[in-house]
């Protein structure tokens, strides 16, 4: 009999494979769009809600990462640190907060947003998502496609989150994200969106870079600071792309 430890690796491992064998085609195609940005000068940013703003941040600044992913953090809802945490999934639903925060951030027509939430039931997540549509903006949406088919959108629109996004990737996750069971627990426990999300938008990040290099163009991407000359590479970076970053 596994163990609760060899059956959530082995469940990760199956949801891994998953989006080697089903997210190809998508992947590719949201890379071509964030190359053609990266090459024709526009910038790129990322926003989730709570936890599914940290795969955004997993890819800022961060070593051997791709320079250009600026991050945008809704007051109250773009981190953990918010206490009482609970109040969190109560601003996750409040209409209109999602222009507030576009208001507020540099991005523009022609720019790209990537755009993470894994129900995608939320009226933030999908009035970023429509909002950024209708200001020009290029949206890459992660979600799952299992949960968020299979609940009832907080929106008067109806509509999920990637129901407005350009192009769809999907992160395998399960209806309510556990994936573990057992006869003495009352529910499934045991998360696994974290891990897919993550992996999804670095395989995203790597098929990025492979595309711009395919086009002729080294994109800028980070050198650790812990090793010798990372610094000053970074620096070299920042001194020629620092226009299109705006978190440093």
């Amino acid at each position: 009999m596994k163990s609760f430890f060899e059956e959530y690796l082995d469940g990760v491992i199956g949801l891994l494979q998953k989006l080697r064998d089903e997210e190809g085609p998508a992947v590719h195609e949201a890379a071509k769009i964030l190359a053609d940005a990266i090459v024709n000068g526009k910038r790129i940013f990322g926003f989730g809600c709570t936890h599914s703003s940290l795969p955004i941040q997993d890819l800022v600044y961060r070593a051997g990462g791709l320079m250009l992913i600026n991050p945008i953090y809704g007051p109250g809802i773009g981190s953990l640190e918010v206490q009482p945490a609970t109040i969190t999934s109560a601003m996750e639903r409040l209409p209109g907060f999602a222009d507030v925060i576009l208001d507020n951030t540099p991005i523009e027509e022609g720019d790209v947003l990537i755009l993470v939430s894994v129900s995608g039931r939320n009226a933030v997540p999908i009035e970023m998502a429509q909002s950024a549509k209708n200001r020009g903006i290029t949206v890459i949406g992660v979600t799952s496609r299992e949960y968020t088919d299979n609940v009832e959108a907080r929106h008067p629109s109806g509509k999920k989150m990637y129901e407005f996004a350009d192009v769809v990737l999907d992160n395998k996750a399960v209806k309510g994200d556990a994936i573990l069971d057992a006869d003495k627990m009352p529910q499934k426990f045991s998360p696994a969106s974290g891990v897919t999300s993550n992996a999804l938008l670095h395989a995203l990040v790597s098929a990025t870079i492979e595309e711009c290099l395919a086009r002729g163009m080294t994109p800028p991407v980070y050198l650790a600071a812990n090793v010798d000359g990372g610094e000053e590479w970074n620096q070299k970076l920042w001194d020629e792309y620092g226009d299109r970053v705006f978190y440093v």
